[in-house]
């Protein structure tokens, strides 16, 4: 199963600057949309080797590109009708504790005031960004603050702003993969009529990319109507201990509307992890788990009770786990990839398969595939040296499921035509 490889669009319908750009996924997806990329920006702190760039580079070249902190990026240098980014996940993301996720005061969610910055500068058509779904949680002292404080800054900004959280497998594609899709488009008079309702379940952006069935009668109201330094400060404040946004929403004047949906794909196949499956003859010898490590596999998957003691108080305490399927089924989406998927140590939460060959783990190939790049994407860096396994597994931990953002440009194309015919 060799995926459709990268082709730029011959008569684009519209122009794209690419944020925290990785590998290029929205790039690649927005590419079979209709948009083309005229800028993009990939830069990762505290670190000699720019890998991804570097990667990025030797898929797409040098023009328009741009490995500098955007910090230091003071325009952009090129038109574009959307801006997107899915831009960096770790004061969120789900490996660590709601506890110690630091939300917008952590050093990388800062960088969503650089993202608003150039918002404001260049005023965009659209806005198309990419989270991890705990950003609708963050931080754990005040549930969705930090959200709703860009809500309010996009708004401010000119923008009406939807949201959805979508999980990949849902939508047919081979891979359990959780996240938020935020699209804000620039406010004009018709965007003052919208029925709230209407929008999130059926007509919106998302809604008709993503369909979806609303599982409550009327959408739940948030009132965010104070400047962003109030909200930061005062937001959910007393409730605290939950969020009160939904996984479907929109925010038009003062206040946001959301609602629980469930998927409705329509008109889809379902592929599942054994699609993407490599032949065993494709695949090398140092894939495959050697008999005297299967018990370490065994035991790390499996349910346990262990004895801990408290760091702080020396209380002593039961960490459990559940089990986990060894090896992961074949017949299903595969779990999440996350970033340390790489390397060949025993691990809970790599994937380990079993062919007729014997228990392996995934390859850099079916790791692209799962999230719909085409195979090798990663593969060499812009010197044409070859990237490591571990390198190319932290690359799709990190990746976005290439097949929904297209599933989006589609709309945002059909939106576009719109504004200019």
């Amino acid at each position: 199963m060799a995926t459709k490889k990268y082709r730029e669009p011959k008569k684009p319908v519209g122009t794209v600057a690419e944020l925290f750009a990785g590998v290029g996924g929205f790039r690649i997806g927005l590419a079979r949309a209709g948009w083309k990329t005229v800028y993009s920006n990939q830069w990762e702190p505290s670190t000699k080797v720019q890998h991804a760039s570097d990667v990025y580079v030797a898929n797409f070249g040098t023009e328009g590109h741009s490995n500098e902190d955007i910090a230091a990026v003071k325009r952009i240098p090129k038109k574009f009708d959307l801006l997107v980014g899915g831009f960096p996940c770790q004061d969120y993301s789900v490996a660590k504790t709601l506890n110690s996720a630091r939300g917008l005061r952590g050093k990388k969610g800062v960088l969503w005031w650089e993202i608003l910055r150039l918002v404001e500068l260049h005023k965009p058509k659209f806005v198309f960004l990419e989270n991890v779904d705990r950003l609708l949680k963050s931080p754990a002292s005040q549930r969705g603050r930090d959200f709703a404080v860009m809500l309010r800054t996009l708004a401010d900004a000119g923008y009406f702003i939807e949201w959805r959280i979508v999980n990949a497998a849902e939508y047919g594609f081979p891979q359990r993969r959780l996240r938020v899709f935020i699209v804000a488009k620039k406010m004009n008079a018709s965007s003052k009529k919208i029925n709230p309702f209407d929008y999130i379940s059926k007509s919106g952006i998302l809604a008709r990319a993503l369909p979806v069935i609303p599982t409550q009668l009327v959408c739940t109201e948030i009132d965010i109507n104070k400047d962003a330094e109030k909200v930061s400060k005062l937001f959910n404040k007393s409730q605290g201990s939950k969020s009160p946004f939904l996984n479907a929403g929109i925010f038009l004047k003062d206040t946001a509307y959301t609602l629980k949906t469930e998927p409705n794909p329509k008109n889809i196949s379902y592929q599942t992890l054994g699609d993407v499956l490599q032949n065993d003859s494709e695949v090398d010898d140092s894939f495959y788990i050697p008999e005297n490590q299967l018990k370490s596999w065994k035991y790390l998957k499996g349910a346990k009770s262990i004895e801990r003691v408290h760091k702080g108080s020396g209380a002593k305490y039961k960490y459990a786990e559940g089990s986990m399927a060894f090896p992961d089924l074949l017949t299903n989406p595969s779990r999440t990839i996350l970033t340390g998927e790489g390397g060949t140590s025993p691990s809970r939460f790599k994937h380990i398969i079993k062919t007729k060959k014997g228990y392996r783990r995934l390859t850099p190939i079916e790791l692209e595939r799962l999230n719909g790049f085409p195979d090798d994407w990663t593969k060499f860096q812009k010197n044409g040296e070859v990237v490591s396994n571990g390198r190319r597994a932290f690359f799709m931990g990190n990746a976005l499921v290439v097949g929904l953002i297209t599933r989006v440009g589609e709309i945002l194309s059909e939106e576009l035509r719109k504004i200019n015919s």
